[in-house]
């Protein structure tokens, strides 16, 4: 399995409840699909964002790494895209060292 690296900015209009929901239901997909959560990087949470997307100025901003294949990246990105909650992400493999 590689590593991978993902990065998201959820909608800053978004009740606590539901942030967690999305991150558990990522996980869960994660783990489904065969791969491992490794961690999350601290410090994020709502900034302002560079600019404009949506008409919102704010984001939550959450940064995980995790372990998997490409069928992982796939299912994430994928239930990423179909979802209203989320403004951007990105999903980055990792160079092995």
């Amino acid at each position: 399995m590689r590593t991978y690296e993902l990065m998201f900015i959820l909608k800053p209009d978004l009740t606590e409840e539901i942030i967690v929901e999305t991150k558990e239901k990522l996980q869960t997909i994660i783990a489904d699909f065969g791969g491992e959560f490794v961690k999350a990087a601290d410090g994020w949470g709502k900034k302002r964002l560079a600019y404009s997307i949506e008409d919102y100025l704010e984001g939550f901003y959450s940064l995980w790494y995790f372990k998997g294949k490409p069928e992982t990246v796939l299912e994430l990105d994928r239930v990423i895209k179909l979802s209203e909650r989320f403004l951007r992400h990105i999903i980055i493999r990792q160079d092995e060292k």
